[in-house]
């Protein structure tokens, strides 16, 4: 027996054999073509045609994220400046498999040397390439395979198109060789409620048919396990299922602590999902989708009819609204159109909102209306705060518009440094842990190449988390929890040791967080977090949680 460590996602457990990605198709020839040019150029429109339906197909059937990112993938393909390269090799002789071979590889080039969003969409870009490709050539796309049995994944990476459309049934669980806790895979994994095990460098050795243990909750793949080791892992399946079948409680720590845990949702489509699996109200939801499919801002009454249909799922219930976030991944025409060499740190969030107030104003004024129409417990906040200024600015406008409950996201290391001013002017502060952590390791959060720095973990955000929660308790203000931290059910727990009171999550999170939470008292959390805030690096972090949360639920129980 040996074990493979990586990032668990979720507390889930699977065994089952492997069957692995296949590899990729091989390089197109670069010969002389048999068919005139005008015949190579219908065959590689036809076939970009085509991928791009099934993409956009494969997003309206798995919805959620994964739409989103299928339908960006589907205008990749179609994007015309893509076209004209394919069009100039073409008109040079070249066949058009060769033909988009080459013009995918340079514009991939192209992004990856842009960095940032767009060289993160460059992995993106060659899934897009061999399915047109596989197309041209009458052949499958390389894919998921279908050894005709249950089976574990392993692969590099999968692609968003691939993953979005698993079929669970087939798909014991996930294992992958790259990627973080914040990568597609991830948080489509998580989205899914498959176990999962990403970033297990050494699964790249595993054989197709071998038996092995997924342990999402340990960040461990299991090789060779024994009969023993098998009997154990199936006893935790049919414990956790089990216990995601029981009666839906409220969240709390064993001796008590409430601990709500609210949903972060992008539509108010998703409302009634969320509360079926036990979302206690909404800690993040985001406005953006008004905005992104638009090429001029909605106007109020667009804007409420939306918010008032979100607020009305939750009668008596807080959600918290985040004004829009455009900038960096999320660029808007109509907000900010100015080139930036890195708009991370451009204009974005409050930032771009303050230079186009009247998009601010307005999104407030819709807010504050169905505010009025409906029972819900609105709360609002600002996203990427960096200043005690601009958190004054922000607050005193929502109040200014009738905003009952005016906060500010945390996700900059300023605020939290500062947070102790930014908690005297704000109602409460939500923590955002994938740019929080971002900005604090200096990683692209959308960049596979400094993807393991990308972790929640580490001890320096760890330790700013820490700085927001005092602040909080010392101004008795509430803070809470919106990144995607707070689905790790272990980090959930040293989340709340460091002083957050309430989760924001993926519905789909919501029972791994509540049963993990209920292994543990407030003592236990602090205890655990301590041990977390110790250690050098995020991994070492993991391990001495992990460790310590062992010894107290031992003690415990």
């Amino acid at each position: 027996m040996s074990e493979l460590r990586g990032v668990g996602i979720g507390l889930g457990v699977a065994q089952g054999p492997v069957a692995r990605m296949a590899e990729p198709l091989p390089a197109p020839a670069d010969t002389a073509s048999e068919q005139t040019a005008e015949q190579e150029r219908e065959r590689a429109r036809a076939a970009v045609t085509a991928v791009a339906r099934e993409l956009e197909q494969r997003g309206a059937k798995a919805g959620g994220a994964a739409r989103d990112v299928l339908e960006a993938q589907a205008m990749m393909a179609e994007d015309p400046s893509l076209l004209t390269e394919v069009d100039a090799r073409i008109a040079q002789g070249k066949t058009a498999e060769f033909a988009v071979f080459d013009a995918f590889a340079t514009f991939r080039e192209q992004l990856t040397a842009m960095g940032g969003y767009l060289g993160e969409r460059a992995a993106d870009l060659d899934d897009v390439a061999q399915r047109v490709i596989a197309h041209l050539r009458g052949v499958p796309a390389p894919g998921v395979p279908d050894p005709g049995h249950p089976f574990v994944l392993v692969a590099k990476d999968l692609a968003p198109a691939d993953t979005a459309l698993l079929d669970l049934d087939k798909v014991l669980a996930l294992v992958t060789t790259e990627g973080g806790p914040t990568s597609h895979t991830a948080i489509l994994a998580r989205e899914k409620s498959i176990v999962a095990v990403v970033g297990a460098v050494g699964a790249k050795d595993l054989a197709d048919g071998e038996t092995v243990i997924v342990d999402a909750a340990a960040g461990v793949v299991t090789t060779s396990p024994s009969e023993e080791d098998l009997a154990r892992a199936q006893n935790r399946a049919d414990a956790r299922a089990s216990a995601a079948s029981a009666p839906i409680t409220p969240g709390a720590l064993a001796d008590g602590t409430p601990v709500p845990l609210l949903a972060n949702l992008g539509k108010p489509e998703g409302a009634e999902e969320a509360v079926a699996l036990g979302a206690e109200g909404v800690g993040l939801f985001r406005t953006e989708f008004l905005f992104l499919s638009s090429s001029s801002a909605p106007t109020v009454e667009q804007q409420r009819e939306t918010y008032t249909k979100m607020l009305a799922a939750f009668p008596g219930k807080k959600v918290v609204v985040r004004v829009l976030d455009a900038g960096a991944d999320k660029p808007l025409a109509f907000l900010n159109d100015a080139h930036e060499e890195n708009p991370a740190l451009g204009l974005r969030g409050l930032r771009a909102l303050r230079a186009s107030e009247d998009i601010l104003r307005e999104q407030l004024t819709a807010l504050a209306q169905a505010d009025a129409a409906t029972e819900a417990d609105l709360w609002v906040m600002a996203p990427m705060v960096s200043t005690v200024e601009e958190t004054r600015y922000f607050t005193e406008m929502a109040r200014d518009y009738g905003i009952k409950t005016a906060g500010v996201m945390v996700e900059v290391p300023s605020s939290a440094l500062l947070a102790d001013k930014v908690l005297q002017i704000a109602d409460f502060a939500s923590i955002g842990t994938n740019d929080l952590t971002q900005y604090t390791l200096a990683a692209d959060r959308l960049l596979g190449s400094v993807a393991a720095f990308q972790d929640p973990w580490h001890p320096a955000v760890l330790r700013l988390i820490r700085e927001v929660g005092e602040a909080g308790a010392a101004h008795d203000k509430p803070v809470g929890i919106c990144g995607e931290a707070a689905a790790d059910p272990l980090l959930a727990v040293v989340l709340v040791g460091l002083g957050a009171k309430t989760l924001s999550m993926a519905p789909t999170a919501l029972a791994d967080v509540r049963a993990s939470l209920l292994d543990h008292t407030l003592h236990d959390a602090r205890r655990i977090a301590q041990a977390a805030l110790t250690a050098d690096d995020a991994a070492g972090a993991r391990l001495a949680a992990q460790q310590t949360a062992t010894r107290e639920k031992e003690t415990l129980s």
